[in-house]
């Protein structure tokens, strides 16, 4: 009997962290209430004008976001590492964050976790991967396609697979990423 109501509750647990977020919370059209759901019921820190975009997929909720920051359609975001992301930083859609791993060369397969940090003014083309224990520092640029295994110092744009250093952005930043089309 005890065996049996741990699996009932196990199965409602992962029907609220894991289903209801990313099958029917992600799909409703009006930001104010896919937002209030995230920071007041699964307490996701997202500041203000900042946006999550229809069909974004959330593993876990260790996430903090900025002001004016854009998370733009069907991105992943995998915060069982943590998961930071500053002010005025543009994702676009389909980019990945994944702050967890398996170890390949570990006998028993260990499991990792570490920490995405993203710092402000940072802009990631479309598709681009970010994986675990990466920092991005300030005014970074990802290209699109991008696979960063490694971080990067403020200002740098850095492309290819996996991701090298191409150049150096601008160092005068002074824009805002907040963007909210209607039903997005």
């Amino acid at each position: 009997m005890n065996s049996f109501f741990f699996e009932i509750v196990k199965f409602f647990f992962n029907f609220y962290r894991n289903y209801l977020p990313n099958h029917f919370i992600n799909k409703i059209p009006f930001y104010f209430i896919r937002h209030f759901i995230y920071r007041n019921i699964y307490k996701l820190k997202l500041g203000k004008g900042s946006s999550i975009h229809l069909n974004c997929f959330i593993n876990r909720f260790n996430i903090e976001i900025g002001k004016n920051t854009a998370v733009n359609r069907k991105c992943y975001l995998d915060s069982r590492g943590g998961l930071k992301i500053g002010n005025n930083v543009s994702i676009s859609p389909e980019v990945h964050l994944i702050t967890a791993q398996h170890d390949v060369n570990d006998p028993s397969f260990k499991y990792v976790e570490k920490a995405i940090i993203v710092e402000d003014y940072v802009f990631i083309g479309t598709r681009a991967i970010i994986l675990p224990g990466v920092k991005l520092g300030k005014g970074c640029v990802v290209a699109s396609g991008a696979v960063v295994t490694k971080s990067f110092a403020d200002f740098s744009v850095v492309a290819g697979v996996p991701a090298k250093l191409i150049s150096i952005r601008n160092k005068n930043l002074n824009y805002s990423c907040k963007w909210m089309p209607p039903f997005d």
